[in-house]
């Protein structure tokens, strides 16, 4: 299970920005995960507050956005959401779309913190 490795990864960041600046406390980490990013979101969430229980980000939530997969479309010069990931093919005129825009990342992208 690597989501719990990836909520240890997490929380430290969050321990030590929280620390960097001064705050009392973490509310919450927002991080965005892709379906193809192989982490599963329950597991996550699940790790996430295994991992906090007893340190001074006890109470903080993780806000999980997921994200779609979307690649460029060479045929229709655009990019397109893909319906189907296991296809990676355009769901406008069928063409291989191996280029990548989004759908693998693990990103955290920001702390809500408190200093009262």
């Amino acid at each position: 299970m690597h989501e719990l490795s990836i909520a240890l990864e997490l929380a430290d960041v969050a321990s030590a920005e929280a620390e960097r600046t001064a705050a009392t406390r973490v509310i919450a980490v927002h991080v965005k995960v892709g379906p193809l990013s192989g982490v599963v979101k329950d597991a996550l969430l699940f790790s996430f507050d295994a991992v906090i229980e007893g340190t001074s980000l006890a109470g903080a939530r993780l806000l999980i956005e997921e994200t779609q997969v979307r690649t460029w479309c060479p045929r229709c010069r655009r990019e397109q959401a893909l319906l189907d990931v296991s296809r990676r093919r355009c769901p406008v005129c069928e063409s291989p779309t191996p280029r990548l825009i989004s759908g693998d990342e693990l990103q955290l992208v920001g702390l809500e913190i408190g200093t009262a």
